[in-house]
């Protein structure tokens, strides 16, 4: 039996295979090898008078060697397994064809969903932007119940992370503060204690002291205190050990001041001594 062949309508031999068995409208898993094996010969004779390429033509040929020896295995007693049941020589053709079938298929509806989408058009995000911010309040409780968590268990967790923290610190280098280095004008400062003093004839040290903070005002205040006393413009009084240092301006004839001038020597003195730290 003739049959009309269109040498490129098949893209390999699983394709012609698949067309012969529709066209004969017989079973995949069923499929008569002796007839099939005609046709197939057929276009394999009209291949070689088109004189094809020559890798298109061997995988043709090579399921023309496949077709011709289940055809002459089925002619022969039927082989059994090791469970003894008969093997049917067409089962891995069966196999190969339905796979072949099902990608086929599949490419199809790839091709259609390509085609509908070339009709469709996407504009671009449009949402308001109060929208886009919004997120969905969050509730503590119940992240806490889906992982199974309790406030006390964190609470515990959290006591502990920060004993670790403490047990890191240098427990001596840790109570060091910030070391900075104080700015005092110490003209200016003893200037200040003895101006302080001659204008309310009488106060205590530690009045003083609580004019101004910092260590290098402490410092000038007493050096003050020392050189006034040698010139003779104060006198101090301590009743008790351990009591009130109390100042008092002298009666300026008791005065004994010296040529040189004691508090802008050592205010040089201390100016130079800084800018040379």
């Amino acid at each position: 039996m003739a049959i009309e062949l269109k040498l490129q309508a098949f893209e390999g031999p699983l394709d012609l295979l698949l067309h012969l068995i529709e066209k004969n409208k017989v079973s995949i898993y069923d499929i008569p090898i002796a007839l099939i094996t005609e046709q197939y010969m057929e276009y394999i004779d009209a291949m070689t008078e088109a004189s094809l390429q020559m890798d298109t033509m061997s995988e043709f040929l090579v399921m023309a060697a496949t077709l011709l020896d289940i055809k002459s295995r089925m002619l022969l007693p039927a082989e059994k397994d090791e469970e003894g049941e008969e093997i049917d020589p067409r089962e891995e053709l069966v196999r190969q064809l339905l796979e072949y079938k099902t990608y086929k298929y599949m490419s199809f509806e790839l091709r259609e969903r390509e085609n509908s989408a070339q009709g469709v058009w996407f504009r671009k995000q449009s949402i308001p932007r109060q929208v886009l911010k919004y997120r969905e309040p969050v509730d503590p409780h119940e992240l806490l119940d889906k992982a199974g968590v309790t406030l006390p268990g964190l609470y515990r967790i959290f006591q502990e992370v920060m004993k670790r923290r403490e047990d890191l610190k240098d427990p001596i280098r840790a109570g060091f503060g910030k070391i900075e280095k104080e700015q005092i004008d110490t003209q200016e400062a003893m200037q200040f204690v003895e101006r302080y003093i001659m204008n309310r004839r009488r106060c205590t040290f530690k009045a003083l002291l609580m004019l101004r903070e910092g260590r290098m005002y402490t410092v000038v205040t007493f050096l003050t205190i020392l050189e006034l006393m040698k010139r003779g413009h104060v006198y101090v009084v301590q009743e008790t050990n351990f009591g009130e240092i109390q100042i008092e301006a002298n009666d300026p004839s008791q005065w004994t001041d010296e040529e040189d001038d004691f508090l802008s020597e050592w205010s040089e003195e201390s100016d130079a001594g800084e800018g040379e730290k």
